[in-house]
């Protein structure tokens, strides 16, 4: 069983599913509302679980009620926490999430930014025996701490990198994969070449960089190319970038190399925007 620990972001998701997006001033009843538990790292380590790996979440949760309602979720998929901030006694952060019925999102969220937990400390236990380790650049601090952590012990590190965030240029020093979207542009990057050259020039030779349902381009110290997401009908693609991270870290730890893993990841992403929210795929049976 591979074994993994995702570090960061930890929320609430209220999700409403609409017929078209609102206009400026203007208001829509909703046909339905969710609440998921979401975040990158919380999403992904959650899909690492139900394929079969013993997962980790390093995040800042905290000891409000809407807290409890996150450690419920990871109990459910046998995912362990380790919570940055226990004594937070603040709401999570919590996102309004908007599905129009092409399966398109728009997202208001608060991120990591409310939870200022003290250092980070890393609990070396949880990296016994561990395949892999992926960060996803909130609560930055510990995202550094654990993946230093992880390099020292021969562990990959698997950046997920949604966005550039303040502390990702020393972060880079301890990343072995760079999974990026196409949003990813560290500074005087304007070009998605130049965020590559940039990454390499950090010592990171396994590149992903992904485009929605357009193909993966990735690039390796011994090839380059794309991997083609498969076609689907989308009804949702809320948190199908999270699960492919999820999925990709799974097979990586499983021993599948970049492109294999990717390909695997690709379709697993894809299968879930065939279902509303994050989670109904995996009720689907194999």
């Amino acid at each position: 069983m591979p074994k993994g620990v995702f570090v960061g972001l930890a929320t609430i998701d209220v999700v409403y599913r609409v017929d078209q997006f609102p206009a400026t001033n203007s208001k829509v009843v909703a046909g339905s509302q969710d609440v998921y538990v979401g975040g990158p790292a919380t999403n992904a380590s959650i899909a690492f679980a139900h394929l079969g790996g013993a997962s980790s979440l390093v995040s800042g949760v905290g000891s409000h009620a809407l807290g409890g309602v996150i450690k419920h979720e990871l109990q459910e998929f046998s995912v362990g926490l380790v919570d940055l901030n226990p004594n937070f006694d603040q709401p999570p952060p919590i996102s309004a999430v908007a599905v129009n019925r092409s399966g398109e999102r728009n997202v208001i969220s608060a991120n990591s930014s409310r939870n200022s937990p003290p250092p980070a400390q890393v609990d070396e236990s949880r990296l016994e025996g561990c395949s892999i380790v992926m960060v996803d650049g909130h609560f930055m601090d510990a995202c550094r701490a654990w993946a230093k952590a992880a390099r020292a012990r021969g562990i990959r590190v698997v950046l997920d990198g949604g966005s550039w965030k303040e502390g990702t240029a020393e972060l880079l020093e301890s990343v072995d994969i760079a999974i990026c979207s196409s949003d990813f542009k560290p500074p005087q990057c304007a070009t998605e070449e130049e965020v590559l050259r940039y990454l390499q020039g950090h010592g990171i030779q396994n590149i992903a960089v992904t485009h929605g349902g357009e193909p993966v381009r990735f690039v390796s110290a011994t090839s380059s190319g794309t991997v083609k997401v498969p076609a689907v009908e989308r009804v949702d693609t809320m948190g199908a970038g999270d699960i492919f991270h999820g999925a990709f870290c799974y097979y990586a730890a499983s021993g599948q190399g970049l492109v294999a893993a990717l390909a695997e990841a690709t379709s697993i992403a894809a299968e879930s925007c065939r279902y509303n929210g994050t989670r109904e795929w995996m009720k689907v049976p194999a």
